[in-house]
């Protein structure tokens, strides 16, 4: 059973949707701290970003920052999805306070080692977490679970690979063989929870600047996906899922399937192995993979989580 309000560690890279995931987590669950890696946009900027996010929501807890770049390949930001701010379309406070840390896989260590069974809920490329594992595979036993976006059956980095993964392979490949307890949240299922403009109309009604800041956001990232796309009606909202896997598993069917990740090729770097077979010799699940949301009920939460923090 689901604590009522989980412990979690947020590992991201904000990122339009990471930016809800951290309104989510602070209206779900008890967040240990917020870490930052290099994905969406540099390292320097996603942690400026989880600050911004952590001001809006005046939010009290910290922010250290980690790894700015890949285990292997060469770093490479998502500025064509996100902005080179990887916040673009919205005018962004200035947050008042500052960076925790800059250690971001010893406070994950650190923070497992003092709250075990919480879980790492991961929206970015999974470096930070990987480097954490391979100093301290004890943490593995220790976490109720790794909840990440990333991967599916298709790509939008590449035909096959999803951009957290592609963006650093071996990373996600030491997390998904690691043995810890996993839940993705792939493409499958993010692409079925799109910010429509019904949706960003009943955040932008809540009123007030997290509201606006957040509708406008979700106006850039949209107006991208639509722009980008020939079959969407706004952007998939990506990470938001990660955390409500945590706290609202309800929301979602699943399957247990085996699940490992490609780490190189022209075409199949940060591809996501899942195994559908039904052959009884198939290899053990180790992933519990997201299939499908209730996506009006979890936006609904979405917009819940914003009155909550304006009122």
């Amino acid at each position: 059973m689901t604590p009522a309000r989980p412990a979690i560690i947020l590992d991201c890279d904000p990122g339009h949707d990471d930016a809800v995931a951290i309104v989510l987590a602070a209206h779900l669950c008890d967040v240990l701290g917020i870490t930052t890696v290099a994905g969406n946009a540099p390292l320097e900027r996603t942690t400026y970003n989880a600050r911004v996010m952590r001001h809006l929501l005046n939010l009290d807890t910290e922010v250290h920052s980690g790894a700015d770049a890949p285990l292997v390949v060469p770093a490479a930001a998502a500025g064509y999805v996100h902005g080179e701010s990887g916040l673009d379309g919205a005018e962004l406070p200035e947050p008042t306070r500052p960076v925790d840390g800059t250690d971001a896989v010893g406070f994950i260590i650190d923070t497992v080692r003092t709250n075990p069974g919480c879980s790492l809920v991961v929206t970015g490329p999974m470096t930070n977490v990987a480097l954490a594992i391979t100093s301290a595979p004890d943490i593995v036993n220790l976490v109720a679970e790794i909840s990440f976006m990333g991967g599916g059956t298709f790509g939008n980095r590449t035909t096959m690979a999803e951009f957290n993964l592609w963006a650093d392979p071996h990373a996600a490949a030491t997390v998904v063989r690691s043995g810890a307890p996993l839940v993705m949240a792939g493409l499958d299922v993010t692409h079925r929870f799109q910010a429509t403009e019904p949706r960003i109309a009943a955040v932008r009604a809540v009123g007030g600047t997290l509201a606006t800041t957040l509708a406008d956001l979700f106006d850039f990232f949209s107006e991208n996906y639509r722009s980008r796309h020939d079959d969407m009606a706004g952007a998939a909202v990506h990470d938001p899922l990660s955390v409500l896997a945590v706290c609202r598993p309800d929301l979602f069917t699943s399957t247990a399937r085996f699940v490992d990740i490609v780490t190189d090729g022209e075409h199949t770097r940060g591809m996501t192995v899942i195994d559908r077979r039904t052959l009884l010799d198939r290899p053990a699940a180790n992933c519990t993979v997201l299939d499908d949301v209730d996506a009006d009920a979890a936006w609904q939460i979405v917009v819940d989580a914003v009155a909550a923090a304006t009122h």
